[in-house]
This record gives structure tokens, C-alpha cells and sequence, in this order.
């Protein structure tokens, strides 16, 4: 039976909805927001994993990188387009928003982000601060830098 697994990520914990071929509810749950601990609850599953997807947000590449490395395929999924989506229902709970994107990915209902390399986002931009940084240039660095290394998990 394939699978489809919808995950709404928040900083600590992810809502994660199985939804199979047939558009019944498997399973739901909640895990810690790392690729290990959903990786691994996701590879105890009965079935076949014919997609796993994830909004795109600040720990989606991660999320991505980890999960893909461990034998999962993981889609980003355009944020506008499932919020436009998610916004016709009811009840808006991390649980229920697993289960919208869950069903997106039934449907194929879902516009794909690209997800960047590990070397195209280490390319933080570091080189443009200069040799006698101001304590602007600074205050600069230390936002872009947070901004930059915040997809890193």
C-alpha cells in the first residue's frame, strides 16, 4: 500500500498525517523536529513511503537534506500554495494542517520547491564584510550570518 506523509513542522515538535492510496488516515503523531527522529518514526511504517512532504520554511532544507540522506523521498512544497489551500478549513491545528499537506501530496495538488545544496547555502556571503568592519558592518554580518546559518538546523 503506498503512503503519503504530510509533516507540519514547528521549531521543536512535527505533526505528521499518513494518508494512504485510498485517502484514509493511517496514522497521526508527533515527533521532535529532527531528520533522525522523523526518518526513523517514518521507516517503522507498514507500506510503501510514496512521498513525504514538507512546507518550505527555515528548517525545511534540513529537514530535507536528513531525511533524503536516509533513503526517504522528500518534496518542498511552495508555501503560498498550501496556505491558500490549508485556509479553507475550519479548524486551523498543527495536526490538521499535517493532514491538508498530506492530502495535497495524495492529489499532486502541489507546486515543488527546489531545494539548495549544502555548498550553495555555505556560500553565507562572509567575503563582502570588510578588512576594518564599522560596528555597522558588524551589526550586519551577525543578522545576515543568523539569517544564512538559521536553515542549518
Amino acid at each position: 500500500m503506498k503512503l503519503f506523509v504530510g509533516l507540519d513542522v514547528s521549531l521543536e515538535k512535527t505533526a505528521i498525517c499518513v494518508i494512504s492510496e485510498h485517502g484514509k488516515i493511517v496514522r497521526e503523531a508527533q515527533a521532535a523536529s529532527e531528520p533522525e527522529a522523523l526518518a526513523r518514526w517514518i521507516g517503522d511504517l507498514e507500506g510503501t513511503i510514496a512521498v513525504v512532504g514538507l512546507e518550505a520554511g527555515p528548517l525545511s532544507q534540513w529537514l530535507h537534506r536528513g531525511m533524503t540522506e536516509a533513503g526517504l523521498s522528500v518534496v518542498l512544497m511552495e508555501t503560498r500554495q498550501v496556505n491558500g489551500a490549508l485556509k479553507a478549513m475550519p479548524i486551523k491545528t498543527d495536526r490538521r494542517d499535517a493532514e491538508g499537506i498530506a492530502r495535497l501530496l495524495h492529489l499532486g495538488w502541489f507546486r515543488p520547491v527546489h531545494c539548495k545544496s549544502v555548498s550553495a547555502r555555505g556560500k553565507c556571503g562572509l567575503c563582502s564584510v570588510p578588512a576594518k568592519p564599522c560596528s555597522r558592518a558588524l551589526s550586519l554580518w551577525s543578522c545576515h550570518c543568523v539569517d544564512c546559518c538559521g536553515t542549518s538546523g
